[in-house]
């Protein structure tokens, strides 16, 4: 039974460029333009209009638009839930424009071991995350810690609580890394098993109904759980509109100042219609995606992922 009948989530991609390239991530590869101010701010008002709630602004890495603050602020003008993640490198720079304009601000982290993290990142920033939390505490900021589980550090999920929950008292994200277009990669049995235990514990978040998905084999063409066409709104940075997904991207459509329309037109709500049924979707587990999915509609995963998402809000919010 669906229960929000509009979409609440936009990835909003500033730029696919990035300073860092991660391995498991190919977005840094692609040439990109940076949004224009113009196209953020119709974009904006149009998105507030079709019922959307929360503005993630991403790429790439999204703090190396230098409008990004101007576009937060206007974001929370209208009343948007703004998130950001960043891999850091700028932060320390930005982040007196960026305070008390980010809802959920998320710094990436791939490993507790300094030559390890810069590895997978490829380029030296494990000492810039330790100091952007220095710099966030400092402004009043609480930022989360994304963790983005492999079968490679999935051993040190001891060290990261330690470190970053139980010493800094940050919220963990555990962020189970997932396969695209053969990017990537899916953890194995084992090894989303190990996840389930950590998710009680204090400043931990992990929603369990991703491992659920994943455990039961990930989207069915046949019966799809995933919503992201009408649950999201994807938009690039050469201000298109992206469907059904980024990662599928199998239609990119000029927005030109009117995407409300344009979101409306029956050709656009047929595509969004084979949301989750394109035989690329067989499987699918890719987070940010599922997590919207999950909340717009009654199913066997909507109990025990709002079970995850309040103990979140509870333990950012409350007990911060």
């Amino acid at each position: 039974m669906r229960l929000i009948n509009h979409p609440v989530l936009c990835n909003y991609y500033l730029t696919y460029r990035c300073n860092a390239s991660c391995s498991f991530c190919d977005i840094w590869e692609k040439p990109s333009p940076y949004v224009t101010a113009e196209n953020v701010a119709e974009n904006l008002a149009a998105l507030r209009r079709l019922g959307v709630r929360v503005v993630d602004f991403t790429g790439g890495e999204p703090l190396l638009h230098r409008k990004l603050p101007d576009f937060l602020q206007l974001a929370k003008n209208l009343g948007f839930i703004t998130t950001v993640t960043t891999n850091t490198l700028l932060y320390p720079k930005y982040a007196g424009r960026l305070a008390g304009l980010v809802d959920m601000l998320h710094f990436s982290l791939d490993s507790v071991d300094r030559e390890k993290h810069n590895a997978s990142r490829g380029v030296r920033c494990y000492d810039h995350l330790l100091r952007s939390i220095g710099v966030a505490r400092e402004l009043g900021e609480r930022p989360d810690i994304l963790f983005t589980v492999s079968d490679e550090n999935v051993d040190e999920l001891p060290q990261v609580y330690e470190r970053f929950a139980r010493q800094e008292g940050l919220v963990v994200i555990l962020n189970p890394l997932f396969e695209y277009q053969g990017v990537g990669g899916e953890p194995n049995r084992r090894t989303l098993e190990r996840l389930r235990a950590w998710a009680s514990r204090p400043n931990i978040y992990l929603n369990q109904s991703f491992l659920d998905l994943r455990l039961q084999g990930g989207n069915r063409v046949s019966d799809p759980i995933c919503k992201a066409g009408s649950a999201t709104v994807v938009i690039s940075p050469e201000n298109k509109l992206i469907l059904p997904c980024y990662h599928l991207g199998l239609e990119a459509i000029p927005i030109n100042g009117n995407l409300e329309e344009l979101y409306r037109r029956p050709a656009v709500q047929a595509e969004i219609a084979q949301e989750g049924r394109h035989p690329k979707c067989e499987g699918c587990v890719i987070n940010c995606y599922m997590e919207p999915s999950m909340a717009v509609e009654l199913n066997r995963y909507f109990w025990r992922s709002a079970r995850s998402t309040l103990k979140y809000s509870l333990e950012k919010w409350i007990y911060a």
